[in-house]
């Protein structure tokens, strides 16, 4: 998919250029959307396929953005409240599920299985209803025999079958649907503040991520350094294996490689730490004990955590101008994608 400085396709609504707006017979409400991560992708669906004229504008799309660094397994994490996050997450889960019946979007259901090393995990409400059951890690009727002996360093844990986004085909999926219901892409764009953004457009949503730092000068943005290593396929491993205690360890199977992680630093460095790299393969090689695979690429990105919480309003602009935000969703900005949008949605038509 080819996606540079102007928009891919016609015909679109587009102002990229210079070039003259191309008219619909009846032209709906035109909006403007800035970022083209996961958030920025689905919210231009949401508002293509609902008639609205859309472009996205970003410095970054799809696989070069945060998102395409993405472990982009289905789990509230690192993101507030929860009051919001839980019926946001919630509702993009059945979206998600809907997605997977489908394999050329990337989405698919994975038995995650979520470990302590110290402490007895409680299920989470929300998750039962959603078929959660408790692991014990040295119990060989729930732990598959080629990971049984690495586990019992394992406390407590549960499981859940959740949706995996393969972000090497999740992404370019959102894109092409979007491209498909009329949209247009506009690369290469970095606007110094949010009224930058042409006055041609009506509504303007901000789903900047941690850009949303210097757009909008929102002080309570902080980002949180994920570093990966994608590894070879690992035939043996069918579930994905997460572990939130310190050290941060997490294993994601995917149909062509494997996710190794992490990091969750207080950090906007987006330089591979080699040391990380080798902390992250030593550990999640030691849980499944196996031998340290081949690294194929390290990816570093930086969830946009907001230490107020998720930001999901509408606003004015200077120029009196309709902006409705859309960013902060820390380490889950694909686990609330859809709910968020259709969120966004309701708000626009207020």
């Amino acid at each position: 998919m080819e996606i540079v400085g102007q928009p891919l396709r016609l015909p679109f609504f587009c102002l990229a250029g210079g070039a003259p707006a191309l008219q619909r017979s009846v032209m709906p409400e035109s909006v403007a959307i800035i970022g083209a991560g996961v958030s920025g992708l689905t919210c231009s669906v949401v508002f293509a396929e609902n008639g609205y004229g859309t472009v996205i504008f970003a410095k970054e799309v799809a696989q070069q953005t945060t998102s395409g660094a993405a472990a982009a397994v289905w789990f509230p994490y690192d993101a507030e409240p929860q009051h919001k996050v839980i019926p946001w997450a919630l509702d993009t889960f059945h979206a998600l599920v809907d997605l997977a019946r489908v394999p050329a979007t990337g989405v698919s259901m994975i038995e995650l299985r979520q470990f302590s090393r110290t402490r007895e995990i409680q299920i989470p409400d929300w998750a039962i209803p959603l078929g959660a059951r408790a692991v014990i890690p040295s119990s060989a009727s729930v732990i598959p025999s080629e990971v049984e002996g690495s586990l019992e360093s394992f406390s407590s844990g549960f499981s859940l079958r959740v949706p995996l986004m393969d972000t090497t085909v999740y992404l370019d999926y959102l894109a092409a649907r979007f491209l498909k219901a009329g949209g247009a892409i506009t690369a290469n764009v970095c606007f110094e503040k949010i009224e930058d953004v042409d006055r041609k457009f009506d509504l303007v949503i901000n789903c900047a991520g941690i850009g949303a730092r210097e757009l909008v000068q929102d002080a309570d943005l902080e980002p949180h350094c994920g570093q990966v290593a994608i590894v070879q396929k690992i035939d043996k491993l069918s579930c994905a294996i997460v572990c939130d205690d310190a050290p941060l360890m997490y294993a994601i199977p995917r149909t062509n490689d494997c996710v190794f992680g992490g990091t969750n630093e207080i950090s906007d460095d987006l330089h591979v730490d080699p040391r990380s790299t080798a902390r992250i393969l030593d550990e999640c090689s030691r849980v499944l004990n196996i031998d340290k695979p081949n690294v194929l690429a390290e990816r570093v990105g930086l969830r946009p955590f907001r230490k107020s919480g998720v930001r999901l309003e509408r606003d004015r602009l200077r120029d009196s101008r309709t902006v409705i935000h859309n960013y902060g969703h820390g380490g889950a900005g694909f686990t609330l994608s859809w709910g968020c949008a259709r969120e966004v949605l309701d708000l626009a038509t207020l």
